[in-house]
């Protein structure tokens, strides 16, 4: 599914984030110390090499919501950003930190000069956030980013099952700006 918000196209994938050649940025959804694990963040550590481990480490601790980037090394990408995901729970900064995870992944890509940016479901697999609460904050973030985001024109979702993609793939179809919202002047 792709759809064009204010000039950027996003679009979501079902499949493997480290297999993307024609993205400028893949994004990984890290832990604090930057030193690759499971899921996403292991996947791209193997496919990036062990250069990957040294560059990353040496900018960590992160927290949730924060990113850095680094060189992408063995993987087809410019770079990858690393973003750490909050751990789910019902307080209202946890989804804070999640939609600040994608505004600091797109406002690097952007200071990178990146044309494109993949996405994983961040904070969606270990970290226990529900599908389709993380994914209107995802679609919703990046897409509120789109006037700031030159020179990025596409962003990709990649994910990892059908459940994650039609999550993405509804919370896409039903975006409104804004302007357009409930409750909101147009």
């Amino acid at each position: 599914m792709q759809r064009e918000i204010q000039g950027l196209t996003l679009e979501c994938v079902q499949g493997d984030i480290t297999a993307q050649p024609d993205i400028d940025i893949i994004v990984n959804a890290a832990n604090k110390q930057l030193k690759g694990g499971g899921g996403v963040d292991g996947a791209i550590h193997r496919a990036a090499g062990p250069q990957l481990v040294e560059a990353s480490r040496a900018l960590a601790p992160i927290e949730a919501g924060e990113a850095v980037i680094t060189p992408a090394f063995d993987l087809p990408n410019a770079h990858v950003i690393h973003c750490v995901g909050p751990v789910y729970s019902n307080n209202p900064a946890v989804a804070d930190r999640l939609a600040g995870c994608y505004r600091e992944a797109m406002r690097l890509a952007a200071e990178a000069g990146a044309e494109s940016v993949a996405f994983p479901a961040i904070s969606c697999g270990v970290y226990g956030y529900p599908l389709d609460a993380a994914a209107r904050i995802a679609v919703d973030t990046v897409a509120a980013c789109a006037a700031d985001a030159a020179p990025v024109t596409r962003v990709r979702f990649v994910l990892f099952d059908d459940a994650a993609r039609a999550a993405f793939e509804a919370a896409l179809a039903d975006h409104r700006p804004a302007t357009e919202q409930p409750g909101r002047p147009g």
